[in-house]
């Protein structure tokens, strides 16, 4: 009975039989920006033209061009996040690594340093 519940909670919701909407990053927030926009859209067209049909294609370009322009303006934001983690991650490795040696980069070179408690 536990194994079958471990079972479902990993398979999570799955979009059309191919896309893990609660495993993969920004698909959740994509996806709702993406239904949100086919409204909007479909909504003002029908609401300019009163064709119902073409409302139908407005709303659903809308949400093909908001989900994707949602979805790629995250993951290109959670990539800079991983290279600024990354580029801190180094620093604070390399810190804990010359500190206090010759080639420390933050020591003034013509300093000595005082004498400490022997």
């Amino acid at each position: 009975m536990a194994g079958h519940e471990e079972e479902s909670k990993s398979k999570g919701f799955r979009l059309l039989g191919i896309l893990d909407v609660q495993n993969t990053p920004c698909a959740r927030d994509a996806i709702l920006h993406g239904a949100g926009g086919s409204v909007t859209a479909g909504l003002l067209h029908f609401l300019v033209t009163s064709r119902v049909r073409r409302s139908y294609h407005v709303g659903f370009a809308g949400f093909m061009l908001t989900t994707l322009g949602s979805w790629f303006y995250c993951r290109l934001n959670n990539a800079k996040l991983r290279v600024q983690q990354r580029m801190i991650q180094d620093g604070i490795k390399n810190k804990i690594v010359y500190e206090g040696t010759v080639i420390d980069p933050t020591r003034k070179h013509g300093a000595q340093t005082p004498p400490g408690p022997s």
